[in-house]
């Protein structure tokens, strides 16, 4: 039997809230020192026990239980609540996806708890969306233990800025010639910016994109985004 557990005062940011019989609701958390953590607020829809439990807002969570599915018994704010939109709305419903979608539950990842903060923040101070989100993309495979090899290549030379490499996802990157259709083909450039987390082209934060999306690809089991595809719908829409 799993020993009943009491937390208070978490740092936690909702990934996701769905009801729960008439005034409930189960809320998935991302919390600093306990990774992923299911709770249901009971009377959270209701006029009387209203909680600040939206998403992109910092809180101070706690709850009790055991198992898989606590009780949420307090929620509070921990500074001042964001109003995203539009497509930075949608990038930040994309970090949540990946979270829920990536991780296990209870399983604690404090420096992906850290990353996660500090990419909601950059998003709503209206830094570039896509730098945002190849970083948290690329921290989130380290994390996990999928982390991409962006220094060295399969033969253990130097990445070099002007070299061109063909992708393998479960070696490495191999240099090559020139472009092969079909193959995963990223510029030495587009290796060492990832690395950096910051790109200088709009090449290189295409190739990136295409790289991070297919490195996480594997791991999703066939199952698309569904907020992946709401982004390239409105990157693919005329102004």
């Amino acid at each position: 039997m799993s020993q009943s557990a009491r937390v208070s005062l978490e740092p936690a940011w909702v990934l996701h809230r769905r009801p729960f019989r008439d005034t409930s609701e189960i809320v998935d958390l991302f919390t600093g020192s306990h990774g992923r953590v299911a709770a249901v607020a009971r009377g959270s829809r209701s006029a009387k026990r209203r909680m600040p439990l939206e998403p992109f807002q910092a809180l101070r969570v706690s709850w009790s239980g055991r198992g898989e599915l606590f009780t949420l018994t307090g929620a509070e704010a921990d500074g001042p609540a964001s109003r995203p939109a539009g497509n930075v709305l949608m990038s930040l419903f994309y970090l949540n996806e990946l979270l829920l979608r990536l991780t296990g539950k209870q399983d604690p990842h404090p420096g992906l708890f850290d990353g996660y903060v500090g990419a909601v923040r950059s998003l709503v101070a209206g830094d570039d969306q896509s730098t945002c989100l190849r970083r948290f993309e690329r921290q989130l495979l380290d994390e996990l233990g999928y982390g991409l090899s962006l220094d060295t290549d399969v033969d253990g030379q130097p990445i070099e800025s002007e070299g061109l490499y063909f992708y393998e996802l479960e070696h490495g990157p191999r240099r090559v010639g020139a472009a092969v259709s079909g193959r995963l083909t990223v510029s030495g450039g587009t290796l060492l910016a990832i690395a950096a987390g910051h790109f200088e082209t709009k090449a290189q934060r295409s190739e990136a994109r295409r790289l991070l999306t297919a490195a996480i690809d594997v791991y999703l089991g066939g199952r698309p985004l569904k907020t992946r595809q709401v982004l390239n719908a409105l990157r693919s829409r005329p102004d």
